[in-house]
Order: structure tokens, then sequence, then C-alpha cells
């Protein structure tokens, strides 16, 4: 019997298949650093398929002219048809990396994470045969702009997926704190030197007061999401703390209801006690 590797049950690993038409793009990618260190340590699995190995003929030609006319070449349906039925296992997800999918984002990721065999379908050319949306599970894009492949896209995901699962990432508390995880961008980080070119660190990161650190980092991830991504903010969780720190960044007590922040804490009032009365004689 082979022993498990280390941190990993068997069983557990999370498989992505990429179809592709050049794997050897992404061959590295899945070897070095972090994700190549989680397939060593049997954490994720990588397998890497070329289309053309299904492409029907002797030629190795996997697209067409599409019907119609036109310029470029589409990829024929019964070849993704033919690759995905040549999978070792069936994936839970087959996901069509195009620009015409669902936005990828976090709240996604983590979805994805859960998952056991995730399948990435990568296009070139003009893109897949219409066909093929009936093939898959669900269509995926990774912004409002055009690549000339879909392996790119697939290596942003394996990435944001990937170090999701227990034991890639050293400690998980560190993702759940990132952009996103947390429903706002994350808080600026410093460290040594504590003085470069005039500009110092924080003196609240170095007085070891924990409790004053995390709701200054609170703060500043409220005041970065607040610049940069005011959307966010109706999806963060804000509590009544949060709209305390919003108000003193300036925003409005009409434009909190807006970012979906609960009214701030009552301030307590000081209870004052009455004077004694000196008791009379007897």
């Amino acid at each position: 019997m082979t022993p498990e590797a280390p941190g990993h049950a068997g069983g557990d690993a999370l498989h992505f298949s990429v179809l592709t038409l050049f794997p050897e793009l992404l061959r590295p990618f899945t070897q070095e650093a972090l994700l190549g260190r989680a397939a060593a340590n049997g954490l994720l699995k990588f397998d890497l398929h070329d289309l053309r190995e299904h492409a029907g003929n002797r030629w190795r030609k996997v697209d067409d002219t599409p019907y119609g006319g036109g310029a470029g070449m589409v990829i024929r349906v019964d070849v993704v048809e033919r690759a995905l039925a040549a999978l070792p296992s069936t994936p839970d997800e087959v996901i069509l990396l195009t620009p015409a999918g669902q936005r990828f984002d976090q709240r996604l990721a983590e979805e994805l994470a859960g998952r056991q065999h995730i399948a990435l379908l990568c296009g070139r050319y003009e893109g897949f045969d219409a066909r093929v949306e009936g093939l898959v599970t669900r269509e995926v894009s990774i912004g409002d702009y055009v690549m000339m492949g879909g392996e790119a896209a697939a290596a942003c995901i394996m990435e944001a997926v990937g170090r999701l699962r227990p034991g890639v990432i050293g400690d998980e508390e560190s993702w759940r704190a990132d952009s996103y995880s947390s429903g706002l961008l994350d808080y600026p980080e410093y460290t040594r030197p504590a003085e470069w070119q005039g500009h110092g660190v924080p003196q609240v990161l170095m007085g070891g007061n924990h409790a004053a650190i995390t709701r200054w980092r609170r703060d500043r991830a409220l005041e970065r999401t607040l610049a940069r991504r005011p959307d966010l903010l109706p999806g963060a969780g804000l509590t009544p703390e949060d709209s305390s720190a919003l108000l003193t960044l300036g925003v409005d007590a009409d434009a909190l209801a807006g970012h979906g922040a609960p009214p701030p804490p009552t301030p307590k009032r000081k209870r004052t006690r009455r004077p004694k009365t000196p008791q009379e004689p007897v």
C-alpha cells in the first residue's frame, strides 16, 4: 500500500480537469508554488487534457468554419462531448469559460471549493459550437474583457478555488480575512522597516493592544471599501460599530441605510448619584 501524503485524507483531493488545446501553457502553473506543493501533498489534483486527442480524425482537427459564414473557426461540439466522456470520473461541475458567463467572484470560489471534481473547458478561436452549452453545468467569466483563450481564466479559477481547500495555505484565517471573503476590501498591511522615506507604520499596530488593532483594521477596511468599492457594503454584514466608523468617515445618516448599515450604538448615559441627605438628629 502506498503511504498517504501528509495532511491528506484519502479521496479528499479537489480534482481539476482542464480541457484545452494548449495543455503545456498550464503545466508549470500547476506544478509550482503553493498549488504545486498542494498537489504533491495530495490536497489538489490537476489533469490537463488535450482536446486534439478527441478530434476523431487523423489531422487532429477540432474546429470548422461557422454555419452562416463569418470570420474565424468554431470548436466542434462532438469533440467536446468525446473529451468529457473520456474523463476518468464524472465531474461535479463542468464549467465553460466564456465572456458571456456569470461573473466569477469570491462567493463562487467558496461554493466551488466544496466540490470534489471540477472540469474547466477552455476555448480558442471564435469559441465553441453553441450546443456545447448543453454539456456544461455553468458558464463563467473572469471579467468584462476578451482574451485569446480560456487558459488564463482557468488558472485564475484553479488558484482562487484551490487555495480555499483545508491545508493548501498554512492559516485558514488568513483567507477568511481576505478581500471579498470578509465582505470588504482587505485592510492595509505593514512590516519592517518601521520608518521608510518619511512614511511610518501606524502606532496602533505596534502597541500590542489586540482589541484596538482589530478595530483599526476593520475601520481601514471600511474606509478602503467606501472609497473604492462602495457597492460591496450592503453585503458586508455591517455592525452598529461599523456604522459609527462610517459616520466618522463622512457617510451621512441617510446614506447608512442605503449601505445596509444598522443604526449606530446608542451612547450610554452616565448615571449620576443623588447626594445623600444628612440625617436629622433624633
